[in-house]
Parts: structure tokens; sequence; C-alpha cells
């Protein structure tokens, strides 16, 4: 991506990639099952429906039965795939979440959809930057947060392949594909360096990759050389891939559309203070609610575009170096 101009490419929302890689996976995975809570056209699962009606479920609004649902599928072989808005399916399904498919470690999918900020207008009430500092808590528990569309589907067809519980987080607003390439390839459990750099270490996460590299271009303009590491997989985080960076720069700051308290920032934290402990920024929602404006304008409110994080790790970068 260095180099290219993010406003001038395609851009899509994470959940369209989501509906669309569970109907191609519907055709390979005959026990591939959806649940969704009455929000099947916002979290794009209705496009599974549309093709297997049969393998659809709408369990309406009661989140919380839906993952019991979910948990008694899973005990059966099949492999469920819950769907409903983040604050939901992990703010009040939280304790089946936790007892009824963290506890006995079963297969369950959670797809998230409409997470962070950029639920826009709906409001503080809706916008769930706490999810993963949730979901991270359950033990066995995966976490991904894709980047872009072309993340979303390799994800989703990760977790699949994955036996055991997966947190997918999703979001509403259409955000630029900057994975669309030939070389592209995907594991979980694995972060990309996607810009190599000598001087700062900038660890994104979910629509704050895009901004990082953004921001990289603008600080290499400046003399300041920024590595960019795309982490979908917040846990297990590569903690390998993240020593090996701050080993190389000195110094990192990390980047997400959730809470600084408990997100990739304190998963990267957890990571250096226990092997190699460097200065750390974290670029997040600070210890506040969200409020009601379009996304565009509340990702520049909290600093989550490309002029705030470059304005963010530019003083970071001056204060720790003592200019």
């Amino acid at each position: 991506m260095s180099g290219k101009n993010l406003s001038e490419v395609r851009k899509a929302a994470t959940r369209e990639g989501y509906g669309s890689m569970l109907v191609e996976l519907g055709a390979e995975y005959p026990n591939l099952v959806v649940l969704d809570a009455d929000l099947a056209a916002a979290t794009k699962t209705g496009m599974f429906g549309k093709v297997y009606p049969d393998r659809h479920i709408n369990c309406g609004i009661a989140e919380a039965n839906m993952v019991g649902v979910a948990a008694g599928m899973a005990s059966l072989g099949l492999i469920p795939f819950v769907s409903s808005f983040a604050m939901f399916v992990a703010g009040r399904a939280y304790e089946q979440v936790r007892n009824s498919v963290g506890y006995p470690h079963l297969n369950v999918k959670i797809g998230a959809s409409h997470a962070g900020i950029t639920v826009g207008e709906d409001g503080a009430t809706h916008q769930c930057n706490e999810d993963i500092a949730l979901m991270r808590s359950i033990p066995g528990m995966v976490v991904m947060c894709p980047a872009d569309e072309v993340e979303a589907r390799a994800a989703v067809r990760a977790a699949v392949e994955y036996d055991g519980p997966v947190y997918l987080r999703f979001g509403r607003a259409a955000c630029p594909v900057i994975n669309d390439t030939p070389n592209y390839k995907f594991e979980m459990g694995k972060g990309t360096v996607v810009r190599e750099g000598s001087d700062v270490t900038l660890i994104a996460t979910g629509i704050c990759v895009g901004s990082a590299l953004e921001a990289a271009e603008r600080l290499a303009k400046e003399g300041i050389s920024a590595e960019v590491i795309n982490i979908c997989t917040i846990k297990p985080l590569d903690e390998e891939l993240v020593i090996a960076s701050a080993k190389k720069t000195g110094k990192v700051v990390t980047a997400e559309e959730h809470s600084i308290i408990g997100g990739l920032g304190s998963a990267v934290c957890d990571a250096l203070c226990r092997s190699y402990p460097v200065p750390v920024h974290k670029i997040g929602i600070e210890d506040v609610y969200g409020v009601s404006a379009s996304a565009a304008v509340l990702v520049e409110k909290f600093g989550l575009d490309g002029a705030g994080v470059y304005k963010s790790v530019k003083e970071f970068v001056e204060r720790t170096e003592g200019k």
C-alpha cells in the first residue's frame, strides 16, 4: 500500500465480507448454520439466509437465548455462527458467551457487527468500544478484528477451519480495501508488516490500519520512518512480530477503534512488558463514551483518522526523543 492514495481505493464494510464468505462456506460445510437476532439485513447474514433458508435461524431479539441455542448446536457437531451488533452479542450476552461457549470450549463463532464508534448516529448506547476487552478476558477465546473486506473474508474462513470459540469484529461503515493484492496471505494468530520502517512502530487493527498507513506516508515526508503492522488476530497476539519490531524501532504506538483499556494496546503492552519494555503510546477511545454523529465526524473527533494518528505519533516521537 506504500505510496497509494487511500482515498482512491475501493471501499467496503467488513460486514459485507462476513456475509459473502458465509455464503461461500455454506457450500463447503453442510454443518454450518447461522443464527441471527432479528438483524440479518444489518449484519449481512441475510445473504446466507437467502441461499440456505433451512440453515438460517432468526432467534429474535433474544441474544442470550441465541448463544445458548448455538452452544447446543455445537455440542451436536454443527458449526454455528451467531450474529448481532457487538453491543448485544458481546455485551448483553456476555454471561452466556462466557459460561455456555467459553467454559466448555465449544465450536461457536460469534460474528459481531456494528462495533466501535463508526456505528455513528446510533450513539453511545450502540457504540461498543469495550467488546475486545470483554472477549479477550474469556479463556481460550480467539479474537479477530479485520482491517478490510478482504481480510474479513479470510478471517471468517480461518474461524471455520479452527475448532473452538472465535469472536469476529466487523464494522458498519465502508473503509478502504487495502489487502486486495496478489501476495496477500492470512494466517490466524499472525500479524503482517504492511510497511517497513526504522524510527517507530505503528501497530493497528481494524479501520486504523488504513489510518496508520496514511499517517506513515505523512511522517515519511518529515523524515520519520514508521513501520506499520496490521494485527487482525488480537488474541492470540503475534508477540514474536511485535517484539521484533520494537527491538528495531525502540518505540511503539498502537491504534484501534476501541477503548485504550483492554484492547489491542493493552495486549501489546502485556507482551512488551514481559519481554522487551519500550515506550508505548496507545491511540483509541479514552475513558469516555461515544457521542452521536456521522462515522466520519467521530473518527476525526477521536483522532483515529490518518491526520489524527499522524499528530499523535509525531508528538510521541518528539517527546520520547526529548525534542
